[in-house]
């Protein structure tokens, strides 16, 4: 059986696992245009794949979409000799989860380039000031994120460029892929990893918190009976091939 047949064998059951605002057609026409726009795909084995795409389902988001929710990488595991699939949280679909939690008033990310004014600080009178220049911004010098409570509090978190050159490069598994978004959407991909490491400062749900652990992760086994497959699904059952990126 080939892994578009069996997305479309496993509608009933993606269908269980899917939030309301999201029909099970739709969403297998988006799993079969993501294998038809990425060749690549057809040579994962059908678990991991089928895995990642249920990651995606049970969190309600929308993969390899302009959208850019989520994505559904092929990963050379070169240790077992096979390409398996890796399900990525992309940064509007965590922005999107964040926001889910009714705690995050305001929860953002932004790029800072050389022409821009940018200063920072941090401790008791911690400060951050952006102003994007008028004219030509020049190449990335910083990315930040920031969230605001509810309540008032706030947090922020800022990377360096090559800070996160260095980090892409160390946790990622698949940037070594032409697929991977570090090189088809960098901005983004610092945009998630930033926000990531501001929200360790948040009052995040714990239903938010199993959402991260599904990112970067690799799904080798299926129970038998994929009926038991629910929405609140436990990260016990997700082999996590990017542990430091998901708690950094």
């Amino acid at each position: 059986m080939t892994i578009v047949e069996m997305v479309t064998a496993m509608e009933p059951e993606i269908k269980k696992a899917l939030p309301t605002f999201i029909t099970p057609e739709r969403f297998t026409r988006m799993a079969i245009s993501a294998i038809n726009n990425t060749p690549e795909l057809r040579s994962c084995t059908p678990i991991s794949f089928i895995a990642a795409l249920m990651n995606a389902a049970q969190l309600g988001l929308e993969p390899n979409t302009p959208l850019g929710q989520a994505y559904l990488i092929p990963y050379q595991n070169k240790t077992k000799g096979i390409t398996e699939c890796q399900f990525q949280l992309g940064y509007k679909g965590m922005i999107g989860l964040a926001y889910r939690t009714n705690q995050l008033q305001i929860i953002q990310a932004q790029i800072v380039r050389k022409n821009d004014t940018f200063e920072y600080c941090y401790g008791l009178n911690s400060d951050l000031v952006h102003k994007p220049s008028a004219d030509e911004r020049g190449e990335i010098t910083f990315i930040y994120g920031l969230f605001k409570l509810t309540n008032g509090g706030y947090g922020f978190e800022v990377s360096s460029k090559a800070e996160m050159d260095i980090f892409a490069s160390k946790y990622s598994k698949t940037i070594g892929s032409k697929c991977s978004p570090w090189k088809t959407n960098y901005e983004d991909m610092a945009k998630k990893t930033i926000i990531k490491r501001a929200l360790k400062y948040a009052p995040i749900s714990v239903d938010f918190q199993k959402a991260l652990t599904m990112d970067e992760s690799i799904k080798n086994e299926l129970a038998d009976d994929m009926s038991e497959v629910k929405n609140d699904c436990t990260e016990e059952t997700y082999e996590q091939q990017d542990v430091q990126e998901v708690i950094y």
